[in-house]
Order: structure tokens, then sequence, then C-alpha cells
């Protein structure tokens, strides 16, 4: 990999590209775009990288970066690292993409699915105390949370699940379906 430089317009245009393109899909998974950029421009770098060099490459704002790092070292997508010599704060990527991943399924369920979750409970508890819900919409609630709550369950699962395996697994994709339904032929769903 060509090592990325602290000279704006000096990346390679896959590098380019790839950080152009992060910061869009970033945009829409709700991510701030500098923040998606800065990630994408880590996560290529073959050195951890100084704020300011951060700033220069991808011609954004300092505060902008400063506040971008620190969402992303919330998230625990990057890291701070130190130098010897340096007393500036250099950071660098979480660079195994499963554990980038996770942390970012992690953050995502904290922040969606576990709120989901807690509203979805008190709904509950509301309309359970409240005799003008109908039947049909106290049934919608119940299969919207149990539904939240089995998401929430099979992450949990999955957390504990060695990567190898989870690797295995997905690799698998559809044919996992003929461990959970035995006897059944591929191709015309018939009985054995």
């Amino acid at each position: 990999m060509t090592e990325i430089t602290n000279i704006p317009n000096e990346l390679p245009a896959a590098v380019q590209r790839f950080v152009l393109h992060w910061g869009d899909l970033g945009g829409q998974w709700g991510v701030n775009r500098s923040v998606a950029q800065i990630h994408a421009l880590l996560y290529l770098s073959e050195r951890p990288l100084t704020a300011e060099e951060i700033a220069d490459t991808l011609r954004l704002a300092r505060s902008n970066v400063s506040n971008s790092i620190k969402e992303l070292l919330g998230w625990k997508l990057i890291r701070r690292v130190p130098l010897m010599g340096d007393r500036r704060d250099h950071f660098e990527a979480e660079t195994d993409i499963w554990d980038m991943v996770t942390r970012i399924a992690q953050g995502r369920k904290e922040r969606e699915i576990d709120p989901a979750a807690a509203a979805l409970r008190a709904c509950m508890e509301e309309a359970r105390a409240d005799t003008r819900i109908s039947p049909v919409a106290m049934k919608r609630l119940a299969d919207m949370l149990d539904f939240v709550e089995t998401i929430s369950r099979w992450y949990e699962q999955m957390l504990g699940v060695p990567k190898s395996k989870l690797v295995m697994l997905i690799k698998m994709g559809s044919r996992v379906v003929a461990f959970l339904a035995p006897g059944k032929k591929k191709d015309t769903g018939a009985e054995d």
C-alpha cells in the first residue's frame, strides 16, 4: 500500500475514492461525512496520523477533525498512539474488520436497539393499564417488542461465538437452513 502523506491531493486515486465513498456511505448510515472520511483515511494509513495531518490531507477544519476524532474514539474505531519524541496525539484505526464491525454493531445496538426496546417496554406497560387499547394494538406492540428483544438476544449470543465459527456461519449463507430443516431436499422441498 502507498503511504498516505500529509500533503493535500497527494493521496493515490484509489485511496481518494475509498475515502470519498466511505464518507458518502457514512452519510447514508447516519454518520457525519467527515467522521466517516477520517475513519477511512486512518484505516488505509500505514502509520498513525496527527489531527493536523488529517485536517491537511482531507482539507477539513481543525475543529471538525477534533470533534470527529472524539466521535471515532467514542465508537472505539480509532485509538491514540504515542510516538517516541513527539508530544502530539497520533491516531490509528482498528484494522481488524471483524473487531471493527463488532464495535459498530455494538454502538448501533446501544444507540438504536436498546432505546427502542426500552420505549416499547414502556408502551406495553402503559397499554396494559389502559382499557381503551384494542387487542390488535396490544398484539402489535407485543410482536414488535418480541422482535426487538429477539434481535437483541441474538446479537448478545453472537458476541460469544468465536470469530472463526462466525465467519464459517456467514459464509454458509442460506445453506444453514439445511441444518435447521433436515430431511428436506434442496431443490424440491420434498421430504426424504
